[in-house]
């Protein structure tokens, strides 16, 4: 029978743990109509560890969608065409939802399957699993809930024992009050005649003696059932630690990690809604077991015995307190972390989240959170609990804001929408170091109270470091630092110490990572881009990439220290690069038109081999953001003799007047694309569609790129009149600057 069928038949507590699974983050109506399609779909063949398989989990998010849209249309009658509006309504949130992280569509569904299945496991009290899926589900997830399954048998276990406690503790007291009700009698037996207290005293003895003997026996049971459920605390509370640290210090850290390497363009860190189920979890069966001690504190006071329990509970107190605190403080993050390169007068945004706000009832009395910016130093000294005296940095405007409780979703969060740096307090920088390696960080923090006052909780947390600049300037530089920190801060790191070097292939995965994501393109970094880009780096000459697998590339090289004979640092020109494919290069980059990380040399060695006209497009070595065409061809000089030609580099301006594709279009001394492709093939979808005739007798004129030296007659003049000739911006290079190679 279908999972879904049988779900819907759970009833009190397993129905509203199963209603709980699902929100704005996958709404219900959509398990409902697609339950079979849902069901009959292969998510546990998807490693959720390996990022290669995000493109199978994009085909399912499609289908998904499909899916729903082919619902809706088939929608009619006036019920249906509300159903028809929700449905598409879904469709569309899904898709901007899980778009960008289609994995965590497939995590959040899995997740749903698991639990109802095991709900519906635990209503028909069978022990074998629905299906197959639970088999293959991820370890680690099943153990996180396993976990919680029995976390959940033993606090159920100690309530238990705990009423009992309670029932029998009653029943002492109920007969205590016997034994001094019969000791006032055997009192009052002094103002009675002899004859009288011989004849009821024995009897009044007898009794009390029983009852006493009662007593004593039953003290010692209450005491062992008082010890026997503390040790039973304490394992419970252990696996709760446990848990927790399973939770915070492994999930929640990964999911901070990916945020960070999120801002180098790393694939999205992913939703917080399981991490938030998970919490929540925790929360709930922390107060429970809190709760459950502080009644057994309670009994213990209500009916003093001697004995260790007193030190017991004050023990179990105290560490249900820590592992509260700890769970309270740490689910106090940043969801979406400010611009890691901040502008000053520049307004920006933040969101803060407190994953077990809902659970705890925080937002009954919703509090305020507060935003400062921090140095580097302050940043230190606030994580050595040192007082910083409310140190600030510089001036935050709208840096106030209330957490709010989104009942559809079940979050408390924070969003700071209008914030701008007023202005920024620098300190004495060190040695070298410039403005734009000056770390910040924002502190957010706040008040709050759990269960009534009961507790109260100052949460504080440090966004990722951020590097203010003033002018758009300094932007490559300090966006140098952020991917620097990003890419190789260590977890539990003194704020924010990096390594001053790092191996030349951690460096190629980060640069890897920034430029598919600026570029916004498939197409990576090759093997032989990378060998270009450590050539350039270190200097050197060697092709074989194996002769770079163990070399350390430090911060000086990267970003400090210009290349030799050049004004501007390996950083500067790769970040040049990047800005020139996203702003006018990215479809010829995604086509495999640009090979770009090739030197001039090399560029000649692959050109002499091919049949005049063959051309390619390399970066400029010697202009930060530019590209050149080079191409071999006759020596006009000398007949009989090739070379080959570079055009001075195109930068931005250049492709603000006319694109690349309309250039090479323009000359018609450039025939095949290296090594053989016919250049209409490959960039004539990209050409200006021709002007149209003179209007009210004006002729329009349009800018044409020329090489005197390769300029050729136009065959047919009259086929467009509308062009005008200029002298294109870039020209042939001249042999002694610009490196046109003699014949080989």
């Amino acid at each position: 029978m279908a999972v879904w069928i049988q779900a819907q038949q759970l009833q009190g507590d397993a129905l509203h743990q199963m209603q709980s699974l699902y929100g704005q983050h996958f709404p219900i109506e959509v398990r409902h109509y697609l339950s079979q399609w849902i069901e009959g779909q292969l998510w546990d063949a998807i490693d959720l560890e390996n990022p290669q398989e995000e493109f199978k989990a994009k085909r399912l998010l499609d289908s998904l969608i499909q899916e729903l849209q082919k619902k809706a249309e088939h929608q009619v009658g006036e019920d249906g065409f509300l159903l028809k509006i929700k449905l598409g309504h879904y469709a569309s949130q899904l898709k901007s939802t899980y778009d960008r992280c289609p994995l965590e569509l497939v995590r959040c569904i899995k997740h749903i399957l698991y639990t109802e299945q095991r709900l519906v496991r635990e209503a028909n009290n069978s022990s074998s699993p629905l299906g197959g899926m639970i088999d293959s589900m991820s370890q680690k997830y099943q153990q996180i809930n396993q976990a919680f399954e029995e976390l959940r048998i033993l606090t159920q276990d100690t309530e238990n024992d705990l009423r009992k406690l309670q029932h029998n503790q009653e029943y002492f007291i109920i007969q205590y009050q016997e034994s001094l009700r019969i000791q006032a009698q055997l009192s009052s037996l002094a103002t009675l005649p002899p004859a009288d207290r011989q004849l009821r005293e024995p009897s009044l003895l007898s009794k009390r003696a029983t009852v006493e003997a009662w007593l004593t026996r039953e003290a010692n049971t209450l005491q062992k059932y008082r010890l026997g459920l503390a040790e039973k605390h304490q394992k419970t509370l252990a696996l709760l630690r446990k848990q927790q640290t399973v939770i915070l210090d492994d999930e929640l850290i990964q999911w901070k990690r990916r945020q960070q390497l999120a801002g180098n363009g790393g694939p999205p860190e992913g939703g917080l809604d399981i991490l938030q189920s998970w919490c929540e979890k925790l929360a709930e069966t922390i107060w429970q077991n809190r709760q459950q001690i502080r009644r057994a504190e309670h009994l213990r006071q209500q009916l003093p015995i001697p004995g260790p329990i007193e030190e017991l509970l004050n023990d179990l107190n105290s560490t249900i307190t820590d592992i509260i605190s700890a769970l309270v403080t740490s689910t106090f993050i940043i969801e979406k972390q400010p611009p890691q390169v901040l502008k000053t007068q520049t307004k920006f945004a933040a969101t803060v989240r407190l994953l077990v706000g809902g659970k705890l009832n925080v937002h009954m009395n919703p509090p305020q959170v507060k935003a400062t910016i921090i140095s580097e130093q302050q940043a230190k000294a606030l994580l050595k609990n040192e007082n910083t005296r409310n140190d600030s940095s510089g001036e935050i405007l709208n840096n106030n804001c209330v957490m709010e409780y989104h009942q559809t979703t079940g979050t408390l969060s924070a969003h700071f929408r209008n914030m701008s740096l007023k202005r920024i307090k620098r300190s004495d920088r060190r040695g070298a170091e410039s403005v734009t390696e000056e770390k910040f960080t924002i502190l957010f923090e706040s008040q709050f109270s759990v269960g009534g006052n009961e507790l109260v909780f100052q949460v504080k947390t440090l966004s990722l470091p951020v590097v203010v600049i003033v002018h758009g300037s300094q932007d490559n530089n300090a966006t140098a630092t952020v991917l620097w920190d990003n890419a190789f801060a260590e977890p539990g790191r003194v704020p924010f110490i990096v390594p001053d070097k790092v191996l030349w292939p951690q460096l190629c995965d980060a640069l890897n990572m920034k430029y598919r994501a600026e570029v916004q393109s498939n197409r990576g970094l090759s093997e032989e881009n990378l060998v270009f880009l450590a050539q350039k780096a270190f200097s050197s000459s060697s092709c074989n990439p194996e002769d770079y697998r163990s070399m350390t590339m430090t911060w000086s090289q990267f970003n400090r220290e210009s290349l030799p004979g050049r004004n501007f640092t390996f950083w500067q020109w790769f970040d040049g690069v990047m800005e020139l494919t996203k702003k006018h290069l990215k479809p010829h980059w995604n086509d495999g038109a640009i090979l770009g990380f090739v030197n001039k040399q090399q560029a000649q060695d692959m050109l002499m081999s091919k049949p005049n006209g063959t051309f390619l497009l390399r970066f400029s070595d010697s202009e930060i953001g530019g590209i050149t065409i080079a191409w071999v061809a006759e020596n006009p000089n000398k007949t009989g003799e090739r070379m080959v030609w570079n055009l001075m580099p195109y930068t931005t301006k250049d492709f603000s007047i006319r694109s690349l594709a309309d250039r090479i279009s323009d000359l018609n001394h450039l025939l095949f694309l290296y090594p053989d492709r016919p250049k209409d093939e490959v960039f004539s979808k990209y050409y200006t569609p021709p002007l149209s005739k003179a209007v009210d007798g004006y002729v329009k004129p349009q800018i044409k790129q020329v090489v005197p030296e390769f300029a050729t007659p136009n065959p047919d003049p009259a086929a467009n009149p509308t062009y005008m000739d200029h002298a294109a911006s870039p020209a042939v290079s001249h042999p002694s600057n610009y490196g046109i190679y003699p014949a080989m």
